[in-house]
């Protein structure tokens, strides 16, 4: 039987008078990558910081629930305690520390010495330019890198769900390609994936599953390699 590791049901998310997120449903099954896409302001980056309790004040309704157990109302440091963990938008580096500095506050939740070395020792080899400026002030890195560092920051805490917001938003298309690269070894590792991004394409060529949004409201969704053949998908998304 397959496991539900996220299962958002009827998730709406309002501001004042403006509703941004219109009774949304959507699952994440173990192993899984599932791309939520769609165009700016559909409800996407709502959608994740609802999951991760990241909000600003808003009215929240719904249910989401991680591994079984309901998720609203967690604190939001907690969730790297039960290993989901996020990459926002805009990377949400620590500028002021180093990358070897960022890198271990990754691992805060664990009590491994060894392991943690050896997972900075891992990233670094995915990675070399984070080696490379390993006692560098994260703040100076250019966007690319600070985004590599993002991901292997979050991934330190060996988590069983990893969040993606717009992995891909303002990198060189050399950097977007290698970020995808790392997303689908993360994947193929056994990780279980939520990535919500602007370029439907990479996003679906990535993933097993995908969710169409637009304006709040999912209106489409299924078999990622179908959504790309799917002349909706193409004629809204792939500028085809």
């Amino acid at each position: 039987m397959t496991e539900t590791i996220l299962k958002i049901s009827g998730l709406k998310v309002a501001y004042g008078g403006i509703k941004a997120v219109k009774g949304l449903d959507l699952e994440v099954n173990k192993g899984e990558l599932v791309t939520l896409i769609g165009a700016n302001g559909a409800g996407k980056t709502t959608t994740l910081k609802a999951i991760t309790g990241t909000l600003p004040p808003c009215k929240v309704e719904g249910e989401i629930s991680y591994l079984g157990q309901p998720l609203r109302g967690t604190q939001s440091f907690r969730m790297v305690q039960k290993k989901l963990a996020m990459v926002p938008e805009g990377r949400g580096v620590f500028t002021r520390m180093t990358i070897h500095e960022n890198l271990l506050m990754g691992a805060y939740t664990r009590n491994d010495p060894a392991g943690i070395a050896a997972d900075i020792d891992k990233w670094y080899a995915v990675f070399p330019r984070l080696k490379e400026r390993s006692g560098q002030l994260a703040g100076t890195l250019s966007g690319g890198e600070q985004q590599m560092l993002a991901m292997a920051r979050a991934l330190m805490c060996h988590p069983t769900l990893l969040l993606l917001d717009e992995p891909s938003m303002g990198l060189s298309p050399i950097m977007v390609e290698k970020i995808f690269e790392v997303i689908r070894d993360v994947s193929a590792q056994g990780i279980t994936v939520l990535l919500v991004e602007q370029n439907a394409k990479l996003a679906l060529q990535a993933a097993h599953r995908g969710y169409v949004m637009e304006s709040g409201a999912l209106t489409m969704t299924g078999n990622a390699a179908d959504m790309l053949n799917d002349s909706r998908v193409q004629a809204a998304y792939l500028g085809e």
